[in-house]
């Protein structure tokens, strides 16, 4: 049995690796495939012992093989490491429907059952092996993910080096002590060791930046040099533990002589690609031919999580914070079996705290150099979820402007302003908001949220309504000066009364809020590489083509610059006389772009914060009904209350349900 990290990061990778029942039907209906992209497959395990050490990644030898003829008998060609390389420089031409295979771990077994396979049919195969597990002398334990295992189970020096010297055999890193868990965060929480910044419980403080990469350097270059020194090549192959990383340890890899890093993304490779970041499929335990060939499928076809329906809980972590900590687990554990219940695959989890509710955020829920932090609770509560819940993509929600920083700090003073207007004219948006204009607010929001992404794994950001500007912002002397640049009047009365000045007006500062959303997508890229994005985008952008200009929103360019957009479809919020015509109206403007479905999330309130009156669960089912019914593909709503248990878990399971979780081409 595994304990601590290995057991949770296991299963946080199976949500990786899913759709693997045969759909005949829909490869029939989508034939194109290409040919070109390359297929890396991760195995784990080749033993015929019920008494594996992963059963969940183990396969017997018989499925090995099985695996190996299918893909042979099917067009596909077996590739090592060199033909990679060179076919990456322009020197080699790969065969159609290449394949390389992967190994992970360095178990004995792979030479007593993998290895006579492999040499049989002549299959090159990428084994990556752990240093720390192959140093110990045989009659010592090695330290497996905290259960102590005989050294016999590991392969030893003379086994790997006689299946380097067949040169079927490329050892490959997988580190040489991060294959483990390590403290993340005050509450104990062991995780990759690779990613995660060490929490020291005495001083109450994160491992530094520098100390850090020094860590990760020292642990990529001892494993090198410990494989170098008993005689091995030093690897040209990184492969990461639990499939995490980030571009330091990319780059770090690469300084030390591995271009080829290999994740657990979803998504085809190329060889004419980066050899870095390289996706694979993960075998899981006792995977048919059958499933192996659907996964296989699906990358050529391109499809991934992105084509599954999300179902999508938005959690707001202040019904989650307590000052008593043991009221705060509670609260966290009401919330994990809401998860499990409820039957959702993706939650959007706020990042920030804001008490009074004034829609800015006063306080994060992560350490960072700028704004005061409530609780170090965001990377507790992402990790539970991603460990101990079936959902498969966990968001950071963040605001993109509305910070409200302490007073002493200069750049709260660097303000969204509204010109003066006429009485009745006045459009305020309602919330405090730094000026993305200015150029000092703009590198603190870009550092709050490099913080946030040093300090917890997730897999997309969720930008918060605040990606708007009305037609009466922003008046600040930077933004005036921005406008002037453009050759825009000053004068934002003038501007609104000439329509062309207006559509330009309007047009800039759309493109402005989304590039700056981009710019902090790709800052939190280096720590979060396979991010997704998502944004909040107000009913009356998608409802009312002249909303753009209230707002400085586009629903097309949103639906082209984001991988998600989610339309706040709150018809209590907007004050409709008719929801299921307001519910109608929306799909039918999303229908007309391509991919529109496909990247749409309808978002449901579940609190009429007109009178603070709940929306009864079964409207929201009949609401989530009658959505998919029209084609809708996500659905998700707010927020979720935990403590009070709204909406009804049962009626809301059983709503969700409705919708097949099978990917959609």
């Amino acid at each position: 049995m595994l304990t601590g990290i290995v057991s949770s990061t296991y299963k946080l990778i199976i949500g990786l690796v899913v759709g693997v029942a045969a759909n005949t039907t829909l490869l029939a209906a989508t034939p194109k495939i290409d040919a070109t992209a390359l297929t890396i497959i991760g195995y784990h395990e080749i033993t015929d012992r019920k008494d594996a050490l992963i059963p969940s990644y183990a396969v017997t030898s018989q499925q090995f093989s099985e695996h190996l003829d299918w893909l042979k008998n099917n067009g596909y060609h077996f590739i090592n490491v060199d033909q990679l390389i060179k076919a990456h420089e322009g020197k080699y031409s790969l065969p159609n429907k290449p394949v390389l295979l992967t190994v992970d771990d360095g178990y004995q077994s792979f030479y007593q059952n993998a290895y006579p396979i492999i040499r049989a049919k002549k299959v090159p195969v990428v084994l990556a092996v752990v240093g720390s597990w192959l140093e110990p002398k045989e009659s010592q334990k090695v330290d497996f993910g905290g259960e102590a295992i005989s050294r016999d189970k590991i392969l030893s020096w003379k086994e790997l080096k006689e299946m380097q010297s067949s040169g079927l055999v490329e050892i490959a890193s997988h580190s040489y002590h991060l294959h483990q868990g390590i403290v993340g965060n005050p509450q104990g929480n062991l995780e990759p060791a690779a990613i995660t910044r060490i929490y020291d419980s005495a001083s109450k403080s994160y491992e530094s930046d520098e100390h850090y990469q020094s860590r990760i350097f020292q642990d990529l270059k001892k494993n090198n040099d410990l494989l170098k020194s008993h005689g091995l090549r030093s690897p040209r192959v990184m492969v990461w533990p639990y499939g995490r990383y980030n571009m330091q340890l990319v780059q770090t890899a690469k300084q030390l002589g591995m271009p080829i890093t290999i994740t657990l993304d979803d998504g085809a490779d190329h060889a004419k690609q980066p050899l870095q970041n390289m996706s694979r499929i993960l075998v899981q335990g006792n995977m048919s031919t059958s499933a192996l060939a659907q996964e296989i499928k699906n990358r050529e076809l391109n499809l991934n999580d992105n084509n599954r329906p999300q179902k999508i809980m938005h959690v707001d972590l202040d019904y989650i914070y307590d000052p008593d900590p043991q009221q705060q687990e509670r609260n966290l554990g009401n919330l994990l079996d809401r998860i499990n219940a409820m039957g959702v695959n993706t939650v959007y989890l706020q990042a920030f705290s804001d008490p009074d509710a004034n829609g800015s955020a006063d306080m994060v829920y992560f350490p960072n150099r700028h704004i005061p932090m409530r609780a170090d609770l965001f990377n507790r509560v992402a990790w539970q979820i991603q460990t101990r819940t079936p959902v498969q993509r966990l968001y950071a929600w963040m605001p993109l402007l509305a910070w409200e920083l302490p007073k002493t700090d200069p750049v709260s003073k660097d303000l969204v302003e509204t010109q003066q207007a006429k009485t009745g004219e006045h459009l305020n948006m309602g919330y405090i908001r730094l000026s993305p204009f200015s150029p000092d607010a703009r590198q603190t929001i870009k550092e709050i949220y490099q913080d946030l992404a040093k300090s917890t794994p997730f897999d997309g950001l969720l930008f918060h309504d605040d990606v708007t500007l009305s037609d009466y912002e922003d008046a600040s002397p930077n933004a005036l000066a921005a406008y002037a640049k453009q050759g825009l009047p000053t004068d934002l009365a003038e501007i609104r009364s000439n329509d062309a000045e207006l559509q330009k007006w309007t047009a800039y500062k759309t493109n402005y809020l989304d590039d700056f959303a981009m710019q902090l997508a790709a800052e939190v890229r280096q720590y979060q590489p396979y991010l997704l994005t998502a944004r909040n985008l107000y009913a009356q952008v998608a409802l009312n083509p002249y909303a753009e200009n209230w707002y400085a929103q586009s629903l097309e360019q949103s639906l082209n610059r984001y991988d998600f957009t989610a339309i706040m479809a709150m018809p209590y919020m907007e004050q409709s006389k008719n929801s299921n015509q307001f519910y109608t109206d929306i799909l039918n403007r999303v229908k007309k772009y391509p991919n529109g479905i496909k990247k749409t999330v309808m978002e449901l309130q579940a609190i009429n914060w007109r009178n603070d009156q709940k929306v009864p669960s079964e409207e929201m089912a009949e609401t989530i009904k009658s959505l998919y019914q029209q084609g809708a593909m996500h659905v998700a709503y707010y927020p979720d209350d935990p403590i009070k248990g709204h909406p009804d878990v049962e009626i809301m399971h059983k709503a969700f349900a409705l919708k097949s979780p099978q990917l959609v081409p």
